[in-house]
């Protein structure tokens, strides 16, 4: 069974400023609406009533809902790398992990519709590929940082640790997102326990 394509593309790339704000404006409304209610129960019309236009309007800049999400999506994933790759630069790479999985996890908890729509990503066949394309992101930075760190490490290992370490770490905070604040911080605290204890054995 080959699963259904759909059109994701935004119709109109914004160039000029107010385009640019119309844009963003769409995305916040529509992740704002993402997070109370959740994807499936959201529709296009509930989008832009809030982002203050017609039907008609939002159709020009995007076909549907999934090239919404696949939009916010992407916004995620800029702002996520962009702050692991400073973080990472500039820690002690003990110290990185702890404030990486941190990271993450405000992300989950705080970002409006993060949890929402990664918690989905299975769903959307677009989802599963940005999804790979963060994790092999990160992994090219945390293999760059190993290897300075420890050459001796082999490439093999130390790439294999480097996929292994931000994907299992992502899928014990998807998980800690959906628990009470309190068993999430001790999830976290776990976790953060094993990964340390993995880059002593990897490093030593």
């Amino acid at each position: 069974m080959t699963e259904e394509t759909v059109d994701i593309t935004p119709r109109r790339q914004p160039v000029q400023a107010r385009s640019r704000e119309r844009v963003n404006s769409i995305l916040s409304h529509a992740a704002a609406i993402f997070h109370e209610v959740g994807v499936d129960a959201t529709s296009m019309s509930a989008i832009a009533r809030q982002s203050g236009m017609s039907l008609a309007s939002l159709y020009r800049y995007f076909p549907n809902k999934a090239a919404i999400v696949k939009a916010i999506a992407e916004g995620h994933v800029e702002r996520m790398e962009t702050a692991l790759r400073e973080r990472l630069q500039t820690l002690e790479l003990g110290d990185a992990v702890d404030v990486l999985i941190d990271l993450f996890y405000e992300f989950y908890r705080t970002e409006p519709a993060y949890s929402v729509i990664w918690s989905g990503v299975e769903s959307m066949p677009e989802l599963r590929d940005l999804d790979i394309r963060e994790l092999y992101s990160h992994a090219r930075d945390l293999d760059n940082r190993l290897r300075d760190v420890c050459p001796r490490i082999p490439e093999d290992r130390r790439w294999t640790a480097s996929l292994m370490l931000p994907r299992s770490a992502g899928t014990v905070l998807r998980l800690a997102a959906t628990l009470p604040d309190d068993q999430a911080r001790s999830m976290v605290s776990e976790l953060k326990c094993m990964a340390r204890a993995y880059l002593a054995e990897l490093i030593r």
